[in-house]
């Protein structure tokens, strides 16, 4: 077989071990994460679970039987806008958490959802992507399939988050296969996103080390507490969650933050995260 890892396929780096390079790079193909490999996933008209995997010849839900870990229908769908679209990221938070990196993750065309900057400033030191409502956008994210040990391992490291499920009737979510999720997780921003120059929400989908440059060409405390570069600024932020804090501070008094995403109204209220199966599809020419 191929050599699948990531290491081989140039998609190892791990933001949170090196904030530069955050989001980290993501999957363009729908495939399967088993700890530092990626098999690549055959898509068919029909349901997750019954999409193979090419390396191995077999159906996905098989595959995972064969591993011991939940099949498709029993996992929650999670949509990413940020370094969780990286097999790496997803990867090495699971495995900090002691959970198996065993993970379908599949890029979605969606609707409605734009890519922001979180108004914080992250542990690891880097500006993290997040999401905000927008009807004029249309993207392909990442959608990881985690089941519920995974889903509760990534929601502790998602401490400036909250998790919210948007209906696949007001966001369009459209797997490869052409199935129309009826609905996706995603970590909204406690902290609201950053607004650019323009009054609009700063595009989280442009390099860490740009995006910081700017931030501190548009700020002499940002300057004088994390800079005088990106280098700089990850160093300091990292090192001292004082300097954290307040450079989260800076954002506000500078008036760069948009509090409301427009997302925060679909938080979820069921008494158990919804499955893939709790989530029949909306459409689409899936073979029954």
């Amino acid at each position: 077989m191929t050599d699948r890892s990531l290491e081989a396929l140039g998609l190892d780096a791990v933001p949170a071990e090196d904030p530069l390079a955050y989001p980290g790079l993501p999957v363009t193909e729908p495939s399967l994460l088993t700890g530092d490999e990626l098999l690549r996933l055959d898509v068919r008209p029909r349901r997750l679970g019954e999409w193979y995997v090419k390396e191995l010849r077999q159906p996905l839900d098989e595959v995972l039987a064969r591993l011991g870990r939940a099949s498709a229908g029993r996992r929650h769908p999670v949509l990413a806008v940020g370094s969780n679209a990286s097999p790496a990221q997803v990867g090495h938070k699971l495995t900090r958490c002691g959970v198996p990196a065993v993970v379908p993750m599949v890029p979605v065309r969606v609707r409605g959802v734009g890519v922001g900057c979180s108004g914080h400033i992250s542990t690891a030191g880097y500006v993290a992507g997040a999401p905000y409502a927008d009807p004029g956008a249309q993207a392909v994210l990442v959608v990881s399939w985690l089941d519920p040990v995974q889903l509760a391992a990534l929601d502790g490291t998602e401490f400036h988050y909250a998790r919210v499920l948007l209906p696949g009737a007001a966001f369009a979510m459209t797997m490869p296969s052409g199935e129309r999720l009826s609905g996706a997780y995603a970590y909204v921003s406690a902290h609201g996103v950053l607004r650019g120059p323009d009054g609009a929400p700063r595009s989280g989908g442009v390099a860490q080390r740009q995006l910081l440059a700017a931030l501190l060409a548009g700020s002499a405390r940002l300057r004088t507490l994390l800079g005088p570069d990106p280098a700089t600024w990850v160093e300091r932020a990292r090192a001292d969650r004082a300097v954290r804090e307040r450079g989260t501070q800076i954002f506000g008094e500078e008036g760069w933050v948009l509090r409301r995403t427009g997302l925060a109204a679909y938080a979820d209220t069921a008494a158990e995260p919804r499955r893939y199966d709790d989530l029949p599809p909306l459409g689409g020419s899936l073979r029954r």
